[in-house]
C-alpha cells in the first residue's frame, strides 16, 4: 500500500485511536492534517510522530461541531497542500448517561460531535475530492452502534447514524470514484477505556474471543487499508475490528 503524495485530514487525531490513524497514514507517505480541539500539547506530539515518518504534518485547532471552523480548516488544507485524498471522521466524545437522567445538552452535544461533525467534514471535503475524481472517507464507528450499550444511548444513536450516513454517501458518490467506508471499533485500549474497573475489564475480556483488547493500531490498519487503492473497489461497507465480540 502506497498513499505516498496523498493528503490526509484526521479529525481527533491529537490521541487515541485518531494518533495511530495519523501515524500509519504517515508510514505510508500520505501527508496528514492533525486536527484536535482542546489538547495543543497532544496534538503537536501527534504532528512530530508524523515529521519523524518524513512526510508533512499541519496541526488545526477546528471542533468539528461547527460548521464555519471546519470550512476553514478545509480552506487552510488546501491552501497549505492543493488537495483533500483522505478524510476520517474520527472525532467523538462521550457523555454517558441513563437515558431518564441523561441532560438535552449532554444528548446534544454527543450528536454534534459525533454524527454532525461527520456531516461537516465530508460535506467541506467533497468539493475538491469531487474535483480530482478520487477520494476516501472513513468514518469511526463503534460496536456500541451494533449492540447498544446502557448508559450511552446517545453515543450509541450518533455511532450507528454514522452507519447510515456512511452507505448513503457511498451510494451518492460512487460514480465519481470516491469510496465510503466504516470502521467499526471493539473496546480498544485507549483513555476511553483507561478508567474501567479491575472488574469490568474482566467482563469485556470475556467477550472478546481473541481474549485482548484491541490496540489503536488494529484500527489504524483497517483504516490505513480502506484509504489505500487497495480497497479501491470496496464502498459502502462497514469493517468491524472488534476481536470477534459482535460476531
Amino acid at each position: 500500500m502506497d498513499l505516498g503524495g496523498k493528503v490526509a485530514v484526521v479529525t481527533g487525531a491529537s490521541r487515541g485511536i485518531g494518533r495511530a490513524v495519523a501515524e500509519t497514514l504517515a508510514g505510508l507517505g500520505a501527508n496528514v492534517v492533525v486536527n484536535y480541539v482542546g489538547n495543543a500539547e497532544a496534538a503537536e506530539e501527534t504532528a512530530a510522530l508524523v515529521r519523524g515518518l518524513g512526510v508533512q504534518a499541519l496541526v488545526i485547532q477546528a471542533d468539528v461541531a461547527d460548521q464555519e471552523q471546519v470550512n476553514n480548516m478545509m480552506q487552510q488544507v488546501l491552501q497549505e497542500f492543493g488537495r483533500i485524498d483522505i478524510l476520517v471522521n474520527n472525532a467523538g466524545i462521550t457523555r454517558d448517561n441513563l437515558l431518564p437522567r441523561m441532560r438535552e445538552q449532554d444528548w446534544d452535544a454527543v450528536m454534534n460531535t459525533n454524527l454532525k461533525g461527520a456531516y461537516h467534514c465530508a460535506k467541506a471535503a467533497l468539493r475538491p475530492m469531487l474535483k480530482a475524481h478520487w477520494g476516501r472517507i472513513i468514518n469511526i464507528s463503534s460496536v456500541v452502534a451494533l449492540s447498544g450499550n446502557p448508559g450511552q444511548s446517545n453515543y450509541a444513536a450518533a455511532k450507528a447514524g454514522l452507519i447510515g450516513f456512511t452507505k448513503s454517501l457511498a451510494k451518492e458518490f460512487g460514480s465519481r470514484n470516491i469510496t465510503v467506508n466504516a470502521v467499526v471499533p471493539g473496546y480498544i485500549a485507549t483513555d476511553m477505556t483507561a478508567d474501567l474497573s479491575g472488574e469490568n475489564k474482566a467482563q469485556l475480556l470475556s467477550s472478546v474471543p481473541l481474549g485482548r483488547l484491541g490496540a489503536p493500531e488494529d484500527v489504524a490498519k483497517a483504516v490505513a487499508f480502506l484509504a489505500s487503492d487497495w480497497a479501491g473497489y470496496i464502498t459502502g461497507h462497514v469493517i468491524v475490528v472488534d476481536g470477534g465480540m459482535a460476531m
